[in-house]
């Protein structure tokens, strides 16, 4: 019989949002394991109290639960695959919750291959920023089946004060992937909206408080593009890189994901494809 009690749990990746959601796995009553490529990230856990681990072999081996939050469909792969990957070293009935942005096939791949192996994968898709899982408010849009998903609760409510439940495997990824189109898009019409008031003499500020009455602007479109501007008035290329490239290729890769999870489902998504050329320049104020 397989025993479902969280004695331990494990996290995989630990860049922007992964260490602070890994720091708070820290206030559960399992043992917190943790892995990343880069030694320092992980030896900062350590400090704080997490066991580290030599590979992910070796933290699947030991874990009833495994995050994994890395950069995209590649790394995942790489994670669970292979004779050092997750599946061939998790025990039988062990959860792995996908918390990196990647497409909706690739899930569902995974889930499919994780099943061969006598252990279940879900989507665990978050939103709300390395702030969100430092404050511990993520939401979590989950795909799985009901039993896993009140599995792992507790583990998302380390770091997370809501977790929804989207329906069955892929259905949280897709669910992040739309909001995420979302806010590019508002971002893109923000941008675009502030060039054309600036340039007619007019003030963001002004747009903001119609557009803030009217439901047309929220806070977090204003502050990302009064901050951006600010930002680029003061900075060179390079510094500008620094601070937003980064951002700006992970909404390429989030877009790419949308994109082809549209061609997966047969979806017509015209401006999406656009969006992804020109969001690289949004980050960096180009438009």
């Amino acid at each position: 019989m397989i025993n479902h009690t969280l004695s331990n749990v494990g996290y995989i990746g630990l860049g922007n949002i992964g260490k602070p959601t890994a720091l708070r796995l820290l206030r559960g009553s399992w043992k917190t394991h943790v892995y990343d490529v880069r030694e320092d990230l992980q030896r900062e856990l350590v400090e704080c109290g997490a066991s580290g681990s030599e590979s992910p072999a070796r933290l699947a081996a030991v874990c009833e639960h495994v995050g994994v939050c890395v950069r995209d469909d590649v790394q995942v792969d790489a994670v669970l695959y292979g004779a050092e990957g997750v599946l061939a070293n998790a025990r039988p009935g062990t959860l792995v919750a996908i918390h990196s942005t990647t497409s909706v096939g690739a899930v569902r791949r995974w889930a499919h291959d994780a099943s061969g192996f006598g252990v279940t994968l879900m989507d665990a898709a978050i939103t709300g920023g390395a702030q969100g899982a430092e404050a511990g408010t993520l939401c979590y849009m989950v795909g799985g089946d009901t039993e896993s998903v009140e599995r792992a609760r507790p583990v998302f409510e380390t770091s997370g004060n809501r977790t929804v439940h989207a329906g069955g495997v892929g259905a949280g990824m897709l669910l992040k992937l739309c909001n995420n189109l979302i806010t590019y898009a508002e971002f893109l019409a923000m941008s675009e909206a502030a060039s054309l008031a600036e340039a007619g003499g007019l003030s963001i500020d002004v747009l903001r408080e119609v557009g803030l009455s009217n439901g047309v602007v929220n806070e977090a479109m204003y502050q990302f593009i009064a901050n951006r501007k600010a930002y680029a008035a003061a900075s060179s290329a390079q510094e500008m890189e620094a601070a937003f490239g980064a951002f700006g290729r992970l909404a390429e890769k989030d877009l790419e994901c949308a994109a082809q999870s549209g061609k997966e489902l047969d979806v017509y998504l015209p401006s999406t494809g656009r969006l992804r050329a020109l969001v690289y320049d949004l980050f960096m104020n180009r438009l």
